[in-house]
C-alpha cells in the first residue's frame, strides 16, 4: 500500500525477538534481498501505511519462519522502544521500488478499481487478500456480500490502474455466489 506522499509499505513488525534487539518482520516486497539490505533506511508507519515519526537503519536480515529477523543500528537490547514497534509497518519511497513489468502492479494499485466482466460492472476491488492457494481480490458488490475472485491469470484478463479498470472472465456461475 502507499499513501498520498508515495510510500510503500515493505513489511510489518511482528514482535521482537529475543534479548538483542531483533524484530520478527512479515515481508511484503519481493525483493526482499534489496529492500532489507544492511544500511538501507526504511521509514515507520502505522499498520495502513501513513508514515509516523522515526525510521530504522538495517543493520543485517536473516530468514526465520516465513519472515525475516531484523536488526537495526537504531535498538540494541530488548526495552520498551522495542515492544513499541509491533504493528508499525516499513516504509521505502515509491521511487525507490524496483520497476515493474508490463504484466506487473503494485497491491495498493487495485484498490478501488472498477472490475468489469464482459464489459459489465461486477463491483469495486475492496481488498486485497493473500491466501495459501494465492491472491484473491474482495470485490464489492450492490446488494450481495463480497465476491472473492482469485487473481490469477486465467480469470484476470487486464489490469489498468490508469483507467481504474480490472477486466475478469469468471467461469459460469461465480458471479452468482
Amino acid at each position: 500500500m502507499a499513501d498520498a506522499a508515495g510510500w510503500l509499505i515493505v513489511g510489518g513488525v511482528q514482535k521482537p525477538h529475543g534479548i538483542k534487539g531483533e524484530l520478527f518482520v512479515r515481508v511484503e516486497t519481493d525483493h526482499p534481498a534489496a529492500v532489507f539490505a544492511p544500511g538501507r533506511v526504511l521509514r515507520l508507519g502505522d499498520a495502513n501505511g501513513n508514515p509516523v515519526e522515526g525510521s530504522l537503519t538495517i543493520e543485517r536480515a536473516r530468514p526465520f519462519k516465513g519472515g525475516l529477523l531484523v536488526k537495526t543500528a537504531e535498538l540494541s537490547g530488548r526495552d520498551e522502544r522495542l515492544d513499541a514497534l509491533r504493528g508499525r509497518s516499513l516504509l521505502i519511497p515509491a521511487g525507490d521500488a524496483a520497476p515493474l513489468a508490463e504484466d506487473e502492479t503494485f497491491v495498493h494499485q487495485l484498490i478501488g478499481l472498477r472490475v468489469l466482466a464482459a464489459g459489465e460492472p461486477v463491483g469495486v476491488v475492496r481488498e486485497v487478500y493473500d491466501a495459501p492457494g494465492g491472491w484473491y481480490l474482495g470485490v464489492e458488490r450492490e446488494g450481495k456480500k463480497e465476491l472473492l475472485l482469485p487473481f490469477v491469470r486465467e480469470m484476470v484478463t487486464r489490469v489498468d490502474p490508469a483507467e481504474g479498470v480490472v477486466e475478469v472472465d469468471p467461469p459460469a456461475g461465480l458471479l452468482e455466489l
